[in-house]
C-alpha cells in the first residue's frame, strides 16, 4: 500500500545527510544534485512559460528577470563580505595598536589614544615621545614589571575566552580552512562564536608580546564572515560548490587586508588555498578582496594613508653585485622554513602529550617568558608590525630610530638584530601552536626583516671600510651605495617563503608593499633561492605539515609517484548490501555491526558484481522517515535495484540520486511490501581496476572529489579506497619520497622538553614535600 510521502522533509534530508561533522563532501553526487535541481527547474520554467497557443506568458519574463537577479544576487553578497571583512581588520588594527602601546603608558589627553596618536606630530624618543604620553612609572623595573604583567593578563584573557567559548579560534586556521575548502566538513569553525572569540582574543594576544601573527587568523576570520553572510541565502547555505568558490575569495579578501595587497591575495587564494580554481572563482576573489582593501583604505586605520603599518617605498635602485647578499638572504629563509617547521611539528607532539588540558597556563607563561626576555631588546619590545616598519626604512627617510643607522652604533644595532632573530625564532616554534589565535605569516617576515637588516648593516660597514675594493667600484664616492632597508626587505621575504612555501604570492604582494618595480627582480631572486634550499631539503609548508600532524584527509597539491598499484592500499575486508531479497532486520543489522559511512551493493548470485553505492547516513534516514509514514514488519523485502517497468525511475536511476523523486517512490506500489531503497543508490560510482597505478587514482581524488572509489575487476567487487587509505600509509612502505622522512621522525626538541617538564615536576614535588614537612613541625 502506498504511503502518505508529505512526511519526507527534502530540506531536513539534505541538512541530515549532506552536513555530518567531521566527513567529506562526494563533490560528484553534489554535482549531481545541483545538475537535477537545475534541470527540474528549467523543465518547469518550459512548461509553464507556453501559453495555450504557444505564446509566452508572464511566468516566462518573471523567470528572466529571477535569473538576472540570482546573478546580482552572488556579486552583491562578495561585496558585502569584502565590505565585513574591511571593517572587521581595521577595528582589530586599531584596538591590537592601542593594547600594544597601554603595555608601556597612556595619554593623558584621552585613555582610548595610542601612543602614535597621543603624539600626532610631535617628536620625541621612546622614553618620552611627547608631553602627553606618560609611562607607568619612571623607574625601569617598575616599568618592566607593568609590561611582564599586561603581557600575561591580555594572554590569560585571550586563553580562557577561546577554552570557555569557542575552541577552533585558537591556531592560525589556515589549514583547516584548505581542508574545508576540499570539501571537510568541520561544524562551529565558521560559526558565529569563533568570529566573535576570535575577533576579541586576537588584539589580546598580538598585544601580549607572543611571537604570534594576524595574518593567518585574518584568514579565518575573513571566512567566517564569508560564512555568516552567505547563509541567510539560501542560493549559496544549500549549494556547497558556490560556498566553496565564496570561501575562497573570502580567503583572498583576508590576506588583501593583512598586506594591503588585493593581487597578492587572489594569488594566495590560487598558489595556497583552494584545490581547483575556476575564472569565476578568481573574479570573485579579486571583487572580494577589493571590496575589503577600500574599505579598510576608508577607514584609514592607522591614519598614514596606509593600508598596512610596514608600508615602505624606496626610490634607490640596486647594483648587481649585491646579488651575491640576496643569495645569503635566500638560503637564510630556506634554512629558516626547514628549522622552523621541523622543530615545531616536535613542539605540536610534546604539546598533545603533556599539555592539552593546560592551554591557558601554556599560553601565560610563553607571553611572560616573551615579555621577560624580549624588554630588553629594542625589536623585540616593541610590536612585530611597528618593528618591520623601521627596519624597512631608509635612512635617509627618517628611518633613524634610536641610532639604528648610526655608523658608531652599526655593530652593536647589529649584534642586537642578531640577537632578536635567534631568540624570535625560539620563541616562534614554541609559541606557534598555542591554544590562542596565532599565525606565523608575521613573526616569520620580523624575523627575516632583523636578520636582513644586520646583512645589510654589515655590507654598508664594508662599503665605508674598503670604498675603493673592486666590489665596490660601481657606488659613487659621497653617495649611499647600499641601502639595509631594502635587505631588510627581502630577508622578510625569504622567511616568508621560506616557512609557507608560496613564491609568486610573495613577489606581488613585497611590489604592492613597496610599488618599487626596481625590486620585484631581487625579490624573485632571493624567493628562488629559497625555494631551492626548501626542495633540496625536501620541505613543505606548515600549513600542511599541521594538516597532515592532525591527521585531516586532504590530498597535498603536489604530484607524487607511487610504485604500486591501487589494490596495495585498497580495502579488502568490505561490508556489502545485496541488491535484492534481504529483510528489512538484515539491512539494519548490517548497519548495525559497522560504522562505515557507505555500502557497496552487490547482485546476490555470488558473482559480486557491483550494482551501486549507498550511504550510510542516507539509508538510516530514509528507513526512518518510511517508518514514520507507516509501521515496517522486520521481514519487509529491501530492493536494491531500479524497477525497470517504470520508464521515468529507470531515466532519474541512469542520471543519479534524486531525493525528490525517493520521497515520492519510497514505497512500492507495483508490489505491496516492498521497500524500495534503489534511488538512495548511486548507480553509477566511480569505479577503478585494481592494477590501476595510485597516482591516477589520486588525481581522481583531487580533480573530481569522490568520497569513496571503488575497486573492481572484470566486473565484480574487489575493494575499496578513500584518502585516508593513502594518507595513513607508513614511511617504511616507500611511498613518500625520501626527502621528507624527517618529518616523522621524533627529534631532540621533543625529548629536551620532556627532560625539563620531568625537572619541573620534581622540583614541585620537592617543594611541596619541604613546605609540608616545615609546618607540620609546626
Amino acid at each position: 500500500m502506498p504511503g502518505d510521502t508529505s512526511g519526507l522533509n527534502e530540506e531536513e534530508f539534505n541538512q541530515f545527510k549532506r552536513y555530518e561533522d567531521f566527513t567529506t563532501i562526494d563533490w560528484i553526487e553534489d554535482s549531481i544534485i545541483e545538475r537535477n535541481k537545475r534541470l527540474r527547474t528549467s523543465k518547469h520554467v518550459y512548461a509553464s512559460s507556453r501559453g495555450p497557443n504557444g505564446e509566452i506568458t508572464l511566468h516566462w519574463l518573471w523567470s528572466k528577470a529571477r535569473k538576472v537577479m540570482d546573478a546580482c544576487q552572488t556579486w552583491v553578497i562578495v561585496s558585502l563580505v569584502g565590505a565585513g571583512i574591511g571593517v572587521n581588520a581595521a577595528i582589530i588594527s586599531i584596538v591590537t595598536a592601542w593594547l600594544s602601546d597601554i603595555k608601556m603608558g597612556y595619554c593623558s589627553d584621552g585613555w582610548w589614544l595610542n601612543q602614535q596618536f597621543c603624539c600626532w606630530e610631535v617628536e620625541g624618543n621612546e622614553e618620552s615621545p611627547c608631553d602627553s604620553w606618560h609611562m607607568w612609572s619612571d623607574v625601569s623595573i617598575a616599568r618592566w614589571f607593568i609590561y611582564v604583567l599586561f603581557a600575561g593578563i591580555f594572554s590569560f584573557v585571550a586563553s580562557h575566552l577561546v577554552k570557555s567559548l569557542a575552541k577552533y579560534a585558537a591556531g592560525s586556521g589556515i589549514s583547516e580552512i584548505k581542508c574545508i575548502l576540499a570539501g571537510f566538513i568541520m561544524k562551529g569553525f565558521l560559526g558565529f562564536w569563533t568570529f566573535l572569540i576570535k575577533s576579541l582574543t586576537l588584539p589580546l594576544v598580538i598585544a601580549s608580546g607572543l611571537s604570534v601573527g594576524k595574518e593567518g587568523p585574518s584568514v579565518h576570520l575573513a571566512c567566517t564572515i564569508g560564512n555568516l553572510v552567505a547563509s541567510m541565502f539560501g542560493s549559496f547555505s544549500k549549494n556547497q560548490s558556490k560556498m566553496r568558490d565564496l570561501l575562497t575569495a573570502a580567503s583572498a579578501a583576508g590576506v588583501a587586508v593583512a598586506f594591503g595587497s588585493p593581487i597578492g591575495g587572489v594569488l594566495f587564494s590560487i598558489e595556497e588555498m583552494s584545490p581547483s580554481f575556476s575564472i569565476k572563482t578568481m573574479w570573485r576573489s579579486f571583487l572580494c578582496a577589493l571590496v575589503a582593501t577600500v574599505t579598510l583604505s576608508a577607514m584609514n586605520p592607522f591614519r598614514t594613508g596606509k593600508l598596512v603599518l610596514f608600508q615602505v617605498t624606496y626610490d634607490r635602485d640596486w647594483h648587481f653585485f649585491e646579488i651575491i647578499f640576496f643569495i645569503i638572504l635566500g638560503v637564510f629563509g630556506g634554512l629558516y622554513g626547514a628549522f622552523v617547521i621541523k622543530f615545531n611539528l616536535q613542539v605540536a607532539e610534546f604539546r598533545r602529550k603533556h599539555l592539552a588540558k593546560h592551554g591557558i597556563a601554556e599560553a601565560v607563561t610563553l607571553a611572560v617568558i616573551t615579555a621577560i626576555i624580549g624588554y630588553f631588546n629594542r625589536f623585540l619590545r616593541i610590536d612585530m608590525t611597528e618593528s618591520m616598519s623601521i627596519l624597512f626604512r631608509e635612512c635617509e627617510s627618517g628611518g633613524d630610530h634610536d641610532g639604528l643607522c648610526r655608523t658608531p652604533l652599526q655593530w652593536r644595532m647589529a649584534n642586537s638584530l642578531l640577537l632578536a632573530t635567534l631568540i624570535r625564532t625560539l620563541l616562534v616554534i614554541v609559541s606557534y601552536g598555542c591554544k590562542v589565535p596565532a599565525g606565523i605569516f608575521v613573526p616569520s617576515m620580523a624575523i627575516g626583516a632583523s636578520f636582513g637588516r644586520m646583512v645589510g648593516i654589515m655590507v654598508k660597514a664594508l662599503n665605508q671600510a674598503y670604498p675603493t675594493s673592486g666590489i665596490f667600484a660601481v657606488c659613487q664616492p659621497d653617495v649611499p651605495c647600499i641601502t639595509p632597508g631594502t635587505y631588510a626587505f627581502l630577508g622578510a621575504a625569504a622567511a616568508l617563503s621560506g616557512i609557507m612555501r608560496i613564491t609568486v604570492t610573495v613577489v606581488v604582494i613585497m611590489f604592492e608593499l613597496t610599488g618599487a618595480l626596481t625590486y620585484i627582480l631581487p625579490t624573485m631572486i632571493v624567493l628562488l633561492v629559497t625555494k631551492a634550499v626548501g626542495d633540496l631539503l625536501g620541505v613543505t609548508g606548515i600549513a600542511d605539515e599541521m594538516i597532515r600532524f592532525n591527521g585531516y584527509p586532504f590530498l597535498e597539491k603536489d604530484d607524487h609517484v607511487y610504485d604500486v598499484p591501487v589494490a596495495k592500499v585498497m580495502r579488502r575486508d568490505l561490508h556489502t548490501l545485496q541488491s535484492t531479497g534481504m529483510t528489512l532486520s538484515e539491512v539494519e543489522a548490517r548497519l548495525s555491526e559497522t560504522t562505515v559511512k557507505g555500502l557497496p551493493v552487490v547482485s546476490n548470485d555470488g558473482n559480486r558484481t557491483m550494482m551501486g553505492y549507498v550511504g550510510r547516513m542516507e539509508l538510516r534516514y530514509v528507513i526512518e522517515q518510511a517508518r514514520r509514514l507507516q509501521d515496517l514488519p522486520p521481514d519487509m523485502i529491501c530492493s536494491f535495484t531500479p524497477d525497470t517497468s517504470s520508464e521515468q525511475d529507470a531515466h532519474w536511476s541512469a542520471v543519479g540520486i534524486d531525493e525528490d523523486l525517493a520521497a515520492n517512490i519510497i514505497f512500492s506500489t507495483s508490489t505491496p511490501g516492498l521497500l524500495k531503497l534503489w534511488p538512495w543508490v548511486n548507480q553509477a560510482p566511480l569505479t577503478v581496476s585494481s592494477q590501476l597505478p595510485l597516482e591516477i587514482v589520486m588525481q581522481l581524488f583531487k580533480r573530481m572529489g569522490p568520497r569513496v572509489i571503488l575497486v573492481e575487476d572484470y566486473g565484480s567487487l574487489v575493494g575499496l579506497v578513500t584518502v585516508k587509505d593513502v594518507l595513513q600509509l607508513t614511511p617504511n612502505e616507500q611511498l613518500h619520497s625520501p626527502g621528507l622522512s624527517w618529518r616523522s621522525a621524533s627529534g631532540g626538541l621533543e625529548g629536551a622538553l620532556e627532560e625539563v617538564l620531568m625537572w619541573i615536576h620534581q622540583a614541585r614535588d620537592s617543594l611541596v614535600e619541604r613546605y609540608h614537612r616545615v609546618f607540620s613541625r609546626r
